[in-house]
């Protein structure tokens, strides 16, 4: 066991880390160096001293010395600091047995501790026995104690001050303050003050972080997953016996039956629900007790009532029982405001921990996933488990209750409906029994509708995703319009679901807002009509009226908690099939050598697969080369591999992270100075740096949008360097950079003398320069080694190897020697050690790398931009932007329509008021059925309007939908690059995801909700005004304080809800760079510090989602006082007014203030709640106002069909800049190139050949000079007539999800005759042919299923279907093989012959026979001229040239 296992049980406490304790402002020892070294230091020096000490005092001794208060200080305090170690030893075993096992250093060093204590105590006592008045041993052992004691001291006052800054109230809040949300106030009045910021958050409460709620549910579901294969595994290999037959054809039959039965009971899953109910059920079980009571004191309202009513009507009652059922009326309601509190408090903060467990599972899941399920799961798939599942699960929680309590009020409810009305309440029971299986077929057909919805969302955001990758490719190719129109076709699937979604909720909404109006007719009705002799009295109308409005509340969340169900149903089921994908084979690589084996890697007849049901990729091999098999990202079908020691991988496409490139090198390994400079300076970084703006301090975009290619994979070679492992793989890591800097990579990284020198390197390469200072060769073909030795073997054997090199020899010489060479077409870079002779260049290199040398400041380096939260109330423009969006005609019907609907309730319960004051004649209302029709009519005017309002409502979000992420995607594709640069992924992902979801599913509904209750509330108030005309000198009162709690509320909460959206993105944006780079973060063992990097941004996130839901719970309970207050007025002013008051309006004004405590919080809710989620309006709007590129297409065109036909380029006097605070990149090009010509351009980096090509496609726009093709200025034209007419090979070749003819021509502009020609002459007939779906291939994520050689022939064939006149190759054989290069080079030279061939070059040799070369040096021209007469005016190219041997 090593110290870090003795320290901590996952390995996360280091004895030493540098970072802590050297390369920091405030340094500190490690938790495992004070728990171990500070503890053991001074215990060991007393024992070590302890047995010599103990001989010296007896041999001297001097006497006994009598027990003085020293003494009697000395011992207790000796026995009280034994005491504390042993207490120190129990609590430790007491975890042990309750939480979770500790660390073994949490027993060893209290108990050493408390028996040197002992042993302590003991040598006191002794040297008093023998007089020793003073001792050296003993003061040296004390001074020590408290030296160490004090650093580990010092350093747990500083980690309560770093890690509690701003820590949470609530744990040390009384209970007073607790059960009325008391503890938040500070900050809601700081939010009404000022804005909040993220400063003002507190710390999360332990139990709420992610390092305590993830791992449960993972080890839960773990546990499931385990029983689940075990029955699994009994199932398949239970062997039941067969009884002897004498027939043995007879036994053959039962087997068989056997065999068929078997797989009948394999549909067994493991259970994912009761991972979560284990996880979250005990604490969320206390909810169900708090809305059990909440739902009996909901009763005691309509008693009251029916207790006042009957002291209204009794003139004989004494006055003090009409206020004691007033303030007992107020008591009641108060206590069950506090209770349903408390009830939501719990169901929120469950919800909340159950959407971290969630993230972080699927997260944890995502590290280990294999290739095979890897691709079943797409980015869009597992972004939207994070965000729109794990949102559905935290929404159902809050209601989840109501699966009970529903059925539980409608029981209670209707057993107080028998008491007050008799056996017609069952006509009640029977409309609402009707009603069940009209809302159980619009549940079966929501799920169906949901699973749709979701599939379309997962389609959408995937798409998304890969354009926002792929975002320069799409603007060089003019494709925009092709993917805007494949995202809008799936959007408008999504809508038609979103469509018959919302008529499906009109039905609904309509259904459960006549059935309490519907089972209050049929029961009033069938009372009236059964018997001349009942009466509707007052009494029975309202208390009845009362218990049908608690009635309501049931019947209208059932469907409403049916429907958040069905959408968690579908999620839950999701999830479970994402956590249950197939992991990689943790076996598969075995991480110690083989027994009596001297080799770091060995691989025995392997069989390789990149999944279990496709072909091997590699068989037989007996050696590894391939390097994704290394580290277990292929299936292992059968064979053993044996690593020994750490691994270190280069993948072929280089892993860049958002972050500073010094981050991306250190990869959260100790920083150490000295060797951080060796690795910069041996992977040619230092030229970079002294270019970059803030040097390693720079901060890199994402995917290293702002590195060139060769720089990006000297930043991922470096970081392999850096992390100094046993083993390398190093997958083709120098095709990217020029041969002068592979030359120099190679000898000072990987060749025999390199850093690398004592390390075991698989290097797969296409350079064959270097295979002489290989020790083995394995040669590949077709998946199989076909031939293995040392270079000097294998030419000796004649073989295909031999052959192959004599073929490409003569293209790859190597690099002769020399003491300054030059890096990547001519970057000088010393290789000498003497000083003064190095001269590297400082000039400006390519996209946001442009400023020259400057003293660096970091913030110089920032480049992406963080989603910043808006402050202030939302802009009233917002609303007006959202029901523009909805269409102002429709809004009106919708209001008018909700209008109607409430004045109808309003008049029918006004009547029912009138019936029940009609006078008695002869036991007998005379004019019932007068009122009973008219009454009736009035339910079904008011049907017809809720219809009526639900249906406009819910047409006009679909709308509004609509158009908000048409105009969106247009703003967003119509952006200029440099917004990509400077916005991450995940900001615009976020928007696509999850504000648009808000938008199509939250905001009808809330806005509906929102209107409902205001026009509750405002009917409420007219109601009670016209009984008790009294309580309108306390409703403007109340009305004040409502109105200023609900303003100071939602200055906060608007502001809290900014912060949790701001802080989200972050939590995507690092899980979508983490799902790119997972081979990376494996190969390195870095899963753990990935896990608690995301883990804290969903800790971050959640510290601005707690308050805010505390802050709706504060609110919650002072909005009910009011209600409550109100009520209680309603009553008292009854009261006091009994006399001239009828029962029928008193009963009518009560029954409507019970309502209006509850209409009041949602309408509070509600608002807030428009308030807080039209924000996700306002982030779509946002980019509506950004930057935009120039027009796609002017309206007419002006140029000819066939423009270019000659494909002449004049470019004058030509500057152009990358942003305006900075120098011109490209300055003073005057160049005139005739159609038909071949021009190269070469350069070191930074000299601006990318920026030249970028400037003809005005990716950026010039800043002086104009470019002229066939004399036509290409400023004048729409950006899509121009980058249409002209073709670019890019360096990267970007493939998107979907066939191969789709990524050729999405347009779908050829014909198959076209497309296979372009294939054949690209060299990739025979390939696609022998493909299964030949043109309609999938290809899936990035191209990820093709090599990179084969996505730069795609991209080849791209070009020679569009065939224009002019062809850009933007050093677009960089990543491809000596034979690869070879064939694209041809093709060129034969298919464009006659076409006008920019090629920025990366090998001199492919440029040779070019007609012209373009030198280029710190972004001016230097030389112009055919590389005949270059290489014999002797200047910078014919240096080059030289340099690579060409001369």
């Amino acid at each position: 066991m090593g110290f870090d296992q003795f320290c901590s049980v996952d390995r996360s406490d280091p004895l030493w880390d540098w970072n802590r304790t050297w390369y920091t402002d405030n340094p500190d020892f490690t938790q495992c160096f004070q728990n171990t070294v500070l503890v053991w230091l001074p215990c060991f020096y007393l024992w070590i001293c302890a047995p010599f000490y103990l001989v010296y005092l007896h041999t001297h001794d001097h006497g006994y010395i009598c027990m003085t208060h020293l003494n009697k200080a000395k011992t207790a305090v000796g026995f009280l600091l034994w005491i504390i170690c042993w207490s120190d030893v129990f609590y430790s075993f007491w975890e042990r047995s309750h939480v979770s096992s500790p660390a073994p250093v949490r027993l060893v060093s209290p108990t050493l501790l408390g028996l040197t204590m002992l042993l302590a105590v003991m040598l006191i006592h002794y040297e008093r026995m023998k007089g020793a008045q003073s001792s050296g041993v003993m003061l040296i052992y004390w001074l020590l104690a408290l030296l160490c004691a004090t650093v580990t001291f010092r350093s747990k006052v500083f980690q309560a001050l770093e890690q509690v800054s701003n820590p949470c109230p609530e744990p040390g809040a009384s209970f007073l303050s607790r059960i009325t949300f008391w503890w938040i106030t500070r900050m809601m009045m700081t939010g009404y003050r000022r804005p909040l910021e993220e400063k003002d958050l507190w710390s999360l409460n332990a139990e709420d972080c992610s390092h305590r709620v993830v791992p449960q549910l993972v080890k839960r579901w773990n546990t499931q997953c385990q029983k689940f294969k075990r029955s699994e595994e009994k199932m398949l290999y239970s062997s039941k016996r067969v009884p002897h037959s004498e027939n043995p054809q007879r036994q053959a039959v039962e087997e068989s039956e056997i065999l068929i039965l078997r797989p009948q009971k394999k549909n067994k899953e493991p259970s994912l629900l009761w991972a979560l109910c284990l996880t979250f059920g005990p604490y969320f079980f206390i909810s169900c007790i708090y809305k059990l009571i909440q739902d009996i004191l909901m009763f005691v309202g309509p008693e009251i009532l029916r207790l006042l009513i009957q002291f209204v009507n009794d003139s004989s009652a004494p006055s003090w029982q009409g206020y004691f059922y007033a303030a007992l009326l107020f008591v009641c309601t108060s206590v069950q405001s506090l209770i349903l509190q408390k009830y939501f408090h719990v169901c929120f903060v469950s919800g909340m921990r159950l959407r971290t467990a969630v993230i972080g599972a699927v997260y944890r899941k995502a590290l280990v996933i294999s290739s095979a399920a890897r691709r079943t799961s797409t980015v869009g798939e597992i972004v939207n488990l994070m965000s729109v599942d794990a949102q559905r699960f935290m929404d159902l929680i809050t209601y989840i209750n109501m699966i009970w309590s529903a059925p539980l009020q409608v029981v209670l409810a209707l057993y107080f409906l028998w008491q007050n009305l008799g056996p017609s309440v069952l006509a009640g029971v029977a409309v609402m029994v009707l009603m069940v299986p009209v809302n159980a077929v619009i549940a079966m057909k929501t799920k169906a509708y949901q699973v749709a919805q979701m599939k379309n969302k997962d389609n959408r955001i995937k798409l998304m995703n890969e354009m926002l990758n792929g975002i320069k490719v799409l603007k060089l190719y003019a494709w925009e319009l092709a993917f805007k129109g494949k995202v809008s076709d799936i959007r408008e699937s999504e809508l038609r679901v979103l469509k018959k979604a919302a008529y499906l909720g009109a039905v609904s909404t309509f259904t459960w807002v006549c059935a309490p109006f519907l089972v209050a007719l049929s029961t009033f009705a069938v009372y009236v009509l059964i018997d001349e002799q009942n009466v509707l009295d007052a009494q029975k109308a309202f208390v009845s009226l009362a218990l049908f409005n608690i009635l309501r509340f049931p019947l209208n969340m059932l469907p409403m908690v049916i429907s958040s169900m069905v959408q968690a149903s579908v999620s839950l089921k999701r999830l479970r099939v994402f956590l249950s994908h197939e992991e990689l084979q943790l076996d598969s690589v075995e991480h110690k050598a083989a027994e009596g084996s001297q080799h770091s890697i060995s691989v025995t007849d392997g069989t390789f697969t990149w999944s279990r049901t496709e072909s091997p990729t590699l068989k037989r091999c007996v050696c590894a080369k391939s390097l994704a098999l290394l580290h277990s990202k292929r299936c292992k079908l059968s064979v053993p591999v044996s690593l020994q020691g750490s691994v270190a991988y280069v993948p072929q496409q280089a892993w860049i992270q958002n972050s500073s490139l010094k981050d991306n090198i250190i990869f959260g390994q100790e920083r150490r100075q000295s060797w951080y400079q060796h690795v910069v300076e041996a992977c040619a970084l230092q030229p970079d740096l002294d270019i970059l703006p803030a040097g390693d301090d720079t901060e890199i975009g994402e995917k290293g949008v702002n590195l060139s290619g060769g720089q990006k994979q000297r930043v991922s070679l470096a970081r392999a360097v850096y992390c100094d492992r046993a083993v390398y793989l190093l997958d083709d890591p120098l095709s990217a950079v020029d041969a002068h800097v592979g030359k120099h990579i190679f000898d000072q990284v990987i060749g025999p003398q390199g850093l690398l020198k004592d390390k075991t390197r698989v290097l797969v390469t296409h350079g064959l320069s270097y295979l002489p200072q290989a020790d083995l060769i394995l040669v590949m073909m077709k998946g199989e080694i076909s031939e293995v030795g040392s270079y000097q073997h294998l030419m000796a054997t004649e073989g295909a190897f031999a052959e192959f090199l004599r073929t490409y020899a003569a293209v790859d010489k190597p690099v002769p020697n020399s003491s300054i060479q030059r890096l990547e077409n001519g970057m000088s870079f010393c290789l000498s050690s003497s000083p003064g002779v190095c001269t590297a260049s400082k000039q400006s290199t390519t996209a946001d790398e442009k400023l020259s040398k400057k003293p660096k400041n970091p913030e110089v380096g920032k480049l992406t931009e963080a989603d910043k939260a808006s402050t202030g109330q939302v802009k009233l423009s917002v609303f007006w932007a959202y029901f523009k969006s909805i269409g102002v005609f429709l809004s009106c019907i919708s209001l008018l329509l909700f209008l109607a609907h409430h004045l109808l309730s309003l008049f029918s319960n006004y009547w029912l008021s009138l019936w029940t004051d009609d006078p008695v004649v002869n036991g007998t209302q005379p004019n019932r059925l007068m009122r009973l029709g008219v009454y009736g009519a009035f339910g079904l005017s008011q049907g017809v309007a809720v219809f009526g309002y639900s249906l406009s409502m819910s047409i006009g979000g679909v709308l509004a939908s609509r158009y908000l992420h048409q105009s969106m995607l247009y703003d967003v594709l119509r952006s200029p690059m440099s917004f990509f640069e400077r916005t991450p992924s995940g900001n615009l992902v976020n928007r696509f995801a999850k504000e648009m979801d808000t938008i199509d599913t939250l905001i009808p509904s809330i806005i509906k909700m929102f209107l409902g209750s205001m026009f509750n509330v405002l009917g409420s108030c007219v109601i009670i005004l016209i009984a008790t005309p009294l309580v309108s000198i306390i409703i403007p009162f109340l009305g004040l304080l409502y109105f200023f709690v609900q303003r100071f509320y939602v200055a906060s909460s608007r502001q809290l809800k900014r912060l949790e959206s701001v802080s989200r993105s972050p939590i995507y944006t690092h899980f979508n760079e983490t799902l790119l780079g997972t081979s990376v973060i494996r190969a390195f063992s870095e899963q753990e510090r990935f896990i608690h990097e995301s883990d804290q941004r969903v800790d971050h996130n959640q510290k601005a989602y707690y308050p805010s839901i505390v802050a709706n719970r504060w609110l919650a309970i002072r909005l009910e006082f009011v209600g409550n207050c109100i009520v209680s007025f309603a009553a008292l002013f009854a009261v006091v007014a009994r006399q001239s008051l009828s029962p029928g309006i008193m009963g009518l004004s009560i029954s409507y203030a019970l309502q209006l405590t509850t209409s009041l919080t949602w309408l509070v809710r509600m608002s807030s709640d428009v308030e807080t989620n039209i924000v996700a309006v306002e982030k779509v709007k946002e980019y509506s106002d950004t930057e935009k590129e120039a027009e796609w297409k002017h309206e007419p065109s002006t140029l000819s069909p066939g423009w270019p036909t000659n494909g002449c380029i004049e470019m004058r006097n030509f500057g152009l800049r990358y942003r305006q605070d900075l120098d011109l990149a490209i300055r003073n090009i005057t160049i005139s190139i005739n159609g038909g010509e071949k021009v190269g351009i070469v350069g070191r980096t930074g000299a601006g050949k990318s920026s030249l090509t970028l400037g003809l496609f005005r990716i950026i726009e010039a800043a002086e000079g104009q470019i002229f093709i066939d004399g036509v200025d290409i400023a004048k034209l729409g950006l899509h007539e121009l980058r249409s007419r002209i073709t670019i090979i890019p360096q990267d070749p970007v493939l998107f999800s979907g066939s191969l003819r789709m990524n050729l021509d999405p347009f779908d502009s050829y014909t198959d005759e076209e497309v296979w020609r372009a294939l054949e002459f690209s060299h990739l007939k025979t390939f696609v042919s022998s493909l299964p779906n030949k043109l309609n291939h999938d290809c899936s994520e990035g191209g990820e299923n093709l090599s990179v050689g084969q996505r730069q022939l795609l991209c080849l064939a791209r070009a020679l279907l569009r065939k224009t006149r002019i062809l850009v190759l933007d050093e677009a054989t960089a990543a491809v093989d000596m034979e690869t290069d070879n064939l694209i080079q041809s093709t060129i030279r034969s298919q464009f012959e006659d076409c006008t061939v920019l090629t920025i070059a990366h090998r001199l040799n492919t440029i040779m026979d070019y007609t012209r070369v373009l030198v280029l040096e710190n972004g001016e021209m230097a030389e112009f001229d055919s590389p005949s007469n270059l290489i014999s005016q002797r200047g910078a190219f014919h240096k080059m040239a030289k340099d690579s041997g060409l001369v």
